[in-house]
């Protein structure tokens, strides 16, 4: 299922590229939602406005060399920021284990960094931004072909199904109860799930999304004290089951319905 053959060299690359890959998705996360470029101006401390020299700016050290704050005003640093380098870094390890240094590496690669901004967005301002969704459902089903478990065919399956899915089960809940339980965004962001994954990695998603998003959620519910209306953000839970699915869940649906085939 993984590739054992990677050495010391092969497992450092990923890791310290996928965290170079993780300061830029700071950027988008904060930018994207206040509609402003994600190019200029260069990175700078939102605070005081200072430009941060290269040397503060070195992922994930960085944050600890400074102790968490900025170098001029002193004001603390996010914590979101060495958090979302580490863990682009961790997801590009893993990937570059399981695929190898391959297209699927690569197009997995952008996927996976596409759900950490709609993940961290989706907490922060409870909405799932159109500009990743919609044209990473058009990237999924052109980079099917580079895909060895998908597909074009299944990918064209795993964007309907999960499209048509969640928007039946959204407004079947709006429906009933005359309220909004799930949005239009999530319903893209599995849309655009399924084109990456297929209709395989899309039942694998919505139910590992939704078991993880009631557990979770009560959790927090509970612990504030806040009652059943209390708006959860479901991206999250949906791209780490996606996620999960990518890395390992993919080996064992396949076993599954493999075995159920010869029963």
């Amino acid at each position: 299922m993984y590739n054992q053959s990677m050495n010391f060299f092969g497992d450092i690359v990923p890791f310290v590229f996928g965290s170079i890959i993780g300061s830029f998705l700071n950027v988008c996360i904060f930018r994207i939602p206040e509609e402003k470029s994600i190019v200029s101006p260069g990175s700078h401390c939102p605070e005081c406005g200072r430009h941060i020299a290269w040397y503060d700016n070195i992922p994930i050290l960085s944050y600890f060399i400074l102790a968490g704050k900025c170098r001029q005003c002193k004001k603390p640093i996010p914590v979101q920021y060495p958090l979302v380098e580490g863990l682009t870094a961790v997801l590009a390890f893993f990937l570059a284990k399981r695929f190898g240094f391959t297209a699927e590496f690569l197009v997995f690669f952008v996927f996976t960094c596409s759900l950490i901004v709609v993940s961290f967005i989706d907490l922060r301002h409870f909405i799932i931004p159109d500009l990743i969704s919609i044209p990473g459902i058009f990237a999924g089903i052109l980079a099917s072909w580079f895909l060895t478990d998908t597909g074009l065919k299944n990918s064209l399956l795993g964007f309907a199904l999960g499209f048509v899915f969640l928007f039946v089960v959204a407004e079947g809940y709006r429906l009933v109860t005359g309220r909004e339980g799930m949005g239009g965004g999530d319903v893209k962001l599995i849309g655009m799930i399924g084109a990456f994954t297929g209709w395989q990695g899309v039942l694998f998603t919505i139910f590992g999304g939704s078991l993880t998003g009631i557990i979770v959620g009560s959790i927090a519910l509970l612990i504030s004290g806040k009652d059943s209306k209390t708006p959860i953000p479901f991206g999250p839970f949906l791209s780490l089951s996606s996620v999960v699915y990518v890395l390992i869940g993919n080996y064992y649906m396949q076993n599954i319905l493999f075995h159920m085939n010869f029963q």
